[in-house]
């Protein structure tokens, strides 16, 4: 497999994955039709099916046109079937996608939106908005239980070198708010001045991103080891929610929850 990263809008990832033996590829949340035709073009590859992750604009606005172009139908969240632009096939948990020889299987992990979903293929994970590397979604549309249950049970149970391709170039911000609740973790310095190091190569403009700049993919492994929403178990973290608030809840979820909110003012 080969996976393609696409700079689109300001700091969105669209992805192509790419089956080399067939030339078979896959669109990954496009809200821009240019690049991506620009990039198919230039790799001289098939696109066979447009895979969303959730209904948001800044991941599906181009789903019509490169519909059409390609002549590849729109899958999504089947509860998605009335707000997500060119929708035409709906999926479930544990449906699996056809990519030439590749095979993608669904995760259900709704919380930033009601019908989000993953994508897993081989070692790849391609989680849009619900995961990022060091941080995680808004909740916009559930609840800390669900963003809990997608994060530290259904991913969980991936392998640690499965490779974590997000919707968005998050990275810097996020790992400032974690260092911020656990700021005695290494492991986030280090990663920290890892990202300091390519993002100082940035391009003005981000459709001109090179992968000099780029800080995606992560693993599973270094978000078990950096994201405060994967490591609500850490005493310095829970020393923050503390600190915060005044009192840290027991229950996991609710631990999550009360970081989420302080991100979210962060």
């Amino acid at each position: 497999m080969r996976v393609e990263r696409i700079p689109t809008l300001g700091d969105n990832y669209t992805y192509l994955i790419i089956d080399p033996g067939t030339a078979e590829a896959a669109v990954v949340d496009a809200p821009e039709a240019d690049p991506v035709v620009r990039r198919v073009d230039a790799l001289g590859v098939r696109v066979t099916k447009i895979l969303s992750t959730h209904h948001h604009a800044d991941h599906t606005m181009a789903n019509p046109v490169l519909a059409e172009r390609f002549g590849a139908p729109v899958l999504a969240h089947a509860s998605d079937e009335r707000r997500l632009p060119g929708f035409t096939e709906g999926l479930e948990e544990g449906d699996r996608v056809a990519i030439g020889g590749l095979e993608a299987e669904v995760l259900f992990i709704p919380a930033h939106t009601s019908g989000h979903i993953a994508y897993v293929v081989d070692d790849a994970l391609f989680c849009g908005d619900m995961l990022f590397v060091a941080g995680c979604g808004r909740l916009f549309e559930g609840t800390a239980e669900m963003m809990y249950e997608a994060l530290n049970v259904k991913l969980a149970r991936l392998a640690d070198d499965v490779r974590v391709f997000c919707g968005h170039e998050y990275t810097r911000s996020n790992l400032d708010f974690a260092l911020h609740v656990e700021p005695g973790n290494r492991a986030l310095q280090e990663k920290l001045a890892w990202v300091d190091e390519r993002r100082a190569k940035a391009a003005p403009d981000w459709h001109d991103a090179t992968d000099a700049e780029m800080t995606i993919p992560s693993t599973l492994r270094e978000e078990r080891a950096t994201n405060p929403f994967m490591r609500v178990d850490s005493a310095e973290i829970q020393e923050s929610v503390r600190k915060q608030y005044g009192e840290c809840p027991s229950d996991p979820a609710q631990i999550l929850g009360r970081l989420r909110a302080m991100k979210d003012g962060f």
